[in-house]
């Protein structure tokens, strides 16, 4: 017993990775299969968080620290934000998404590419050298040499998104508002 408990202790990094994995998977299929945008918008926050939890699993902390501050705490909020201030309605129609058969597709080939790496497990960091580590210097070299402007480009269309949805809805409330006079 106490074999068993030291060997799972020794493992539970592994084990750690294998149920965030599971758990960022069932998030993301999640998103396939519901209708309501909150839900969805939801089950993208949980994928998100899981997605944060693997990168801090495999040693990319600083990684997974903008995954989760960023994506998480500023992007879905303001999606959950944008989508509560559409006031997006279900009027009935399909139980599921138009795309749940490509959805399911995907998933099947993701889960089939999944169980082959079992069979044939690729290299791990630590077997590569000292040339694959990526610390937080050279990411942020990176960043600001070539992706500042992607980034800035990302928030500036999040906002136009944002100022043209609120525009429709604008113009919407309007329309709805009239009423027919008839002289």
């Amino acid at each position: 017993m106490i074999a068993l408990i030291d060997g799972l202790l020794h493992n539970l990094d592994t084990l750690l990775l294998l149920v965030f994995c599971l758990c960022a998977l069932t998030g993301a299929t999640l998103m396939i299969f519901l209708r309501q945008p909150m839900r969805v918008a939801m089950a993208l926050i949980s994928t998100m968080v899981f997605l944060g939890g693997i990168y801090g699993l495999l040693g990319v902390h600083f990684i997974a620290a903008f995954q989760v501050l960023i994506y998480v705490g500023a992007v879905m909020v303001f999606m959950v934000y944008v989508i509560m201030l559409l006031e997006v309605r279900e009027h009935g129609g399909t139980r599921y998404s138009r795309l749940l058969w490509p959805g399911l597709i995907g998933f099947f080939m993701l889960l089939g590419v999944m169980l082959i790496s079992l069979w044939r497990p690729l290299p791990s960091p630590r077997d590569m050298g000292s040339s694959a580590a990526f610390g937080i210097g050279k990411f942020s070299v990176a960043f600001l040499n070539e992706y500042w402007l992607q980034f800035e480009l990302t928030s500036v269309l999040l906002v136009a998104a944002v100022v043209a949805a609120l525009a429709v809805i604008r113009v919407s409330r309007r329309a709805a508002n009239r009423t027919p006079v008839h002289g």
